[in-house]
């Protein structure tokens, strides 16, 4: 039984804390209430436990002070959303508690603990009881007891692991929303993952191993346990920004006052250097120009909670900051090919640089990309229920810097568009009939600049006519389709237009799609997944039909398309 920890000891708890949460991520997620306001409570605190981790593992400490020190500075820095904060909060008490020691033993820890405790009731300017701020304080209490009766640190720990656990039992009758919800509070929860595995650590039945920065998208889903969001949001905005101080000891007090009179859910967290601000308010231009008073503006992230409660209302899913850059890409799409609004912009024709250019009609980031990769110069977002216009591909190919522009519709209902497009720009329209976007994928795989336009389109073509394509997508209504009965919501398969049928679960749709395509005899087979779709479901799906193919090369790709669930290449 360990008396003291010193640096490498600690190092190794937080690097069990953030191997233990990331295992918990989603049961931690699927507790949270409140989605819209703070994203999903595990991934932010698995965010900002993992940058310390990160951080962590760059070097080694002499001292458990400097450990302790790296870790709070890198969980301010990377802290996510409200629970995020607050857990950079007591890290950051329990860093000012250990500053100048080599070692700590159960004293030194346990007081730590509760200097953390009251580093986050300080910061956060309305605490509420049911929270994780009340299950750190009876866990930092019930441990500092039991140090002060002389347990060990392990005991110590253990003590306050029990009376943590009971506090987080209780949540659930402290606040009312987590009562009307029937859950125990997320941000709880996830204390006692870190704490716990902080105990594992010290006794040496956890080690961390050897993983570091860890990729949090697939896990970052909103989920709602049944509570009216919209009862739950009094100011629209989600509102997060760092500011690097003017001086090191400016007084934060004023502006605390000042942000809780516009706003609410008000957490500051700080250091020498900066401080971070978490608020709901209607305003947060003015709570960006208040702080500014005392520093520097150096990051902020400004969410409408509204809307996102409305999007996940409807069933879609939230918008949000982390979106920017689907969000940059689409616009820069937009500006380049099919949103020009400007009179001088409208006649634009970008000066010919090479023979042939490249335009392609396409729906999702992940096909957008793919195209783009293959080497599209400019993407017309577009597909099945969403045509693009004439007009819409016409600027696309104005602005490709091209005397001969190939255009792959990638869908038969926009090939007759594309083909309008011939007689209205001077430069030289060649519409390849893709139907499909396998089959416009495919046709760019055997693009070769060097060959001649003859050669191209003989080539691009024969590749065309080599795919066959699947599409899983879901009936809009009641029907009676080509001797099938149909109901709405079923799951659709189609074989190069054709219904295969309808389904009510993908497990059977996929064996018999497998056997449709055994009539092609596959050599490479394509599955991309769209936007309704994880990542696991698309390798499930898969291996379904590696299962029919063992000899076939098969891959699996995001591409993010909307209405098709799936959209499968056989060649």
């Amino acid at each position: 039984m360990k008396d003291y920890i010193d640096a490498a000891a600690f190092k190794e708890m937080i690097l069990c804390a953030d191997a233990a949460l990331h295992k918990n991520i989603q049961a931690i997620n699927d507790l949270n209430v409140f989605p819209v306001p703070d994203g999903d409570t595990g991934t932010n605190m698995g965010l900002t436990i993992n940058n310390a981790a990160v951080e962590l593992r760059k070097k080694d400490f002499d001292t458990i002070s400097a450990a302790a020190d790296c870790v709070a500075g890198a969980m301010l820095r990377g802290a996510r959303g409200n629970s995020g904060v607050i857990l950079s909060l007591l890290f950051r008490g329990i860093s000012k508690r250990l500053k100048g020691l080599e070692t700590a033993g159960a004293a030194e820890f346990t007081g730590a603990m509760t200097d953390g405790v009251n580093a986050a009731y300080k910061a956060v300017m309305k605490p509420a009881e049911g929270t994780i701020l009340t299950v750190s304080r009876l866990a930092a209490k019930a441990s500092a007891r039991a140090a002060d009766k002389g347990a060990g640190l392990e005991d110590a720990l253990v003590a306050g692991i029990k009376a943590g656990e009971l506090a987080l039992e209780d949540t659930v009758n402290q606040n009312p929303v987590l009562k009307k919800a029937g859950v125990i509070d997320a941000g709880g929860k996830g204390y006692m993952v870190i704490l716990s595995a902080i105990l594992a650590s010290l006794r040496g039945e956890m080690v961390s191993g050897e993983e570091g920065e860890r990729d949090y998208s697939e896990s970052d889903l909103f989920t709602n346990s049944g509570v009216d969001l919209m009862e739950s949001i009094t100011f629209a905005f989600d509102t997060v920004y760092v500011v690097r101080k003017s001086a090191p000891d400016v007084d934060l007090d004023p502006l605390r006052r000042y942000l809780s009179s516009i706003g609410d859910s008000l957490v500051i967290s700080d250091d020498d250097e900066i401080f971070k601000v978490h608020v709901h308010t209607d305003m947060p231009g003015n709570a960006l120009n208040e702080s500014q008073k005392y520093g520097t503006l150096e990051l902020a992230k400004i969410e409408n909670m509204v809307t996102q409660a409305e999007q996940l209302k409807a069933g879609r899913k939230a918008q949000t900051t982390d979106d920017l850059e689907a969000i940059d890409r689409e616009l820069t799409a937009m500006e380049s090919a099919t949103a020009l609004t400007g009179e001088e912009d409208e006649d634009f024709v970008a000066e010919a640089e090479k023979d042939y250019g490249i335009v392609a009609v396409c729906a999702g980031d992940g096909m957008a990309d793919l195209f783009r990769e293959l080497g599209a110069d400019n993407i017309v977002t577009g597909g099945q229920t969403m045509n693009p216009s004439t007009d819409d591909i016409l600027k696309a190919v104005q602005h490709t810097p091209a005397s001969t522009v190939f255009v792959f519709p990638n869908n038969k209902n926009i090939i007759m568009a594309a083909e309008q497009c011939i007689s209205l720009t001077e430069k030289k329209v060649i519409v390849m009939p893709s139907r499909t976007v396998p089959q416009g994928i495919s046709a760019l795989l055997n693009f070769d600049p060097n060959e001649s336009e003859e050669s191209l389109v003989g080539a691009m073509g024969e590749a065309m006519g080599n795919v066959h394509t699947a599409m899983v997508t879901y009936a809009a209504r009641d029907s009676d389709f080509d001797g099938h009965i149909i109901h709405a919501g079923e799951y659709l398969a189609l074989m190069d237009g054709s219904l295969i049928g309808s389904y009510t679960n993908t497990k059977t749709l996929f064996k018999e799609l497998s056997w449709a395509l055994d009539d092609f005899h596959p050599e490479f087979i394509t599955v991309y997944y769209g936007e309704d779709v994880t990542e696991d479901e698309a390798n499930t799906a898969a291996k379904t039909v590696i299962g029919n193919f063992p000899d076939a090369e098969v891959s699996v790709v995001n591409g993010g398309q909307p209405v098709y669930y799936y959209m499968i290449s056989a060649e």
